[in-house]
């Protein structure tokens, strides 16, 4: 079975220092509309621009991108699939 990893934004709580995107631009973005971090298009979980899954070739970048967030709002959990 493929290791993946679920992120999950919690964007109440972001405050756009873009830490994320600037570590992990394969996964985080900016939304346009509020300024917030969001996950990109490719890696969403059913449109749902808070949560993503993500191949295991991304985990170092994910993992650096929750870590370096100021206010944590990151989460980063290993899933089966």
């Amino acid at each position: 079975m493929a290791k993946k990893f679920k992120v999950t934004i919690d964007r109440d709580g972001c405050i756009s220092c873009m830490a994320c995107v600037s570590l992990c631009p394969e996964v985080f973005e900016m939304n346009e509309e509020d300024g917030k971090s969001q996950i990109v298009e490719k890696y969403r979980v059913g449109g749902d621009i808070s949560t993503g899954s993500v191949p295991s070739d991304l985990e170092d970048c994910v993992k650096s991108a929750a870590e370096a967030c100021s206010v944590t709002v990151i989460s980063v959990e290993e899933v089966e699939e």
